[in-house]
């Protein structure tokens, strides 16, 4: 079984590929979906830490605050990344362990070397895109305001450290079908 990381700065197309290595019919673990699972006041470290906080709606996490407080307030970052990230490493730890038989399985985890996961993996690929092209796409995709989008994407390290540290990259500035196929190579060459 080889553990691949597939990583990227907000906005790079990491959701793409790992939907099309799912349609090629590989197991793909996406951790912005067990994130969104963990976010529950159920998480009794995640709701002690963060019951203060203005970051409730209907008596549940607002996934829209907490996203506001964690991109504008340091500290709050640093919480709730130090509660997570051990919460998803259990996860992606499962995945595995239910998954063991597969020849390769693939991993979505955007702030892989932000929490210092990368030895639960065999490989990484990182998904590149040009900051301005992320800043275009963020802007559209969720209507995010210019300020909003700028610090979401200044509060990930910087895409050239994490270029140095990952096995494969793949260029994500051209169209669906350049990626496809960039995707296409790159299996053929970790296969």
């Amino acid at each position: 079984m080889k553990r691949i990381a597939i990583c990227g700065n907000i906005a790079s197309g990491k959701s793409t590929v790992q939907k099309m290595l799912e349609a090629k019919g590989y197991k793909v673990l996406d951790t912005d979906e067990i994130s969104h699972k963990l976010l529950t006041v159920k998480n009794k470290k995640l709701f002690e830490a963060f019951k203060n906080y203005d970051v409730f709606k209907d008596g549940e996490f607002s996934r829209y605050k907490v996203g506001q407080l964690i991109f504008s307030d340091e500290k709050a970052r640093q919480i709730i990344s130090s509660i997570m990230h051990p919460q998803i490493a259990d996860e992606i730890k499962k995945f595995f362990d239910v998954n063991k038989s597969e020849e390769f399985l693939f991993v979505g985890i955007p702030l892989l070397f932000e929490a210092n996961m990368q030895s639960m993996f065999d490989k990484i690929i990182f998904i590149y895109a040009d900051d301005d092209l992320r800043l275009e796409r963020l802007l559209k995709r969720n209507n995010y305001t210019t300020e909003h989008a700028m610090a979401r994407i200044a509060s990930q390290m910087p895409q050239n450290l994490k270029l140095n540290k990952s096995d494969y990259v793949l260029n994500n500035k051209g169209s669906l079908e350049d990626l496809s196929k960039a995707v296409d190579n790159l299996l053929s060459v970790i296969s």
